[in-house]
């Protein structure tokens, strides 16, 4: 079964943090090996800028992610 994690592209979310987040996770991904396990893809505006950085893991919405939250979001996955 794969993962799915999209990441909001919008110009909030960007600027506010998905820039450092989606180098974050694409980090993860190659150094556990986890290519198979895990889609990444990217997304436009979802209208949730006020929660924003936003990221989705299959299909649920995750705000005002840190770099750190990221991390111990893909922990908790695997």
């Amino acid at each position: 079964m794969t993962t799915e994690i999209k990441v909001c592209m919008g110009s909030a979310c960007f600027a506010r943090g998905n820039a450092e987040n989606i180098e974050i996770i694409e980090k993860y991904i190659k150094e556990h090996n986890l290519d198979a396990k895990i889609e990444l893809v990217g997304t436009r505006c979802d209208g949730y800028c006020a929660d924003g950085p936003n990221i989705y893991i299959d299909g649920k919405q995750y705000g005002n992610i840190t770099p750190d939250l990221v991390e111990s979001l893909l922990e908790g996955l695997f």
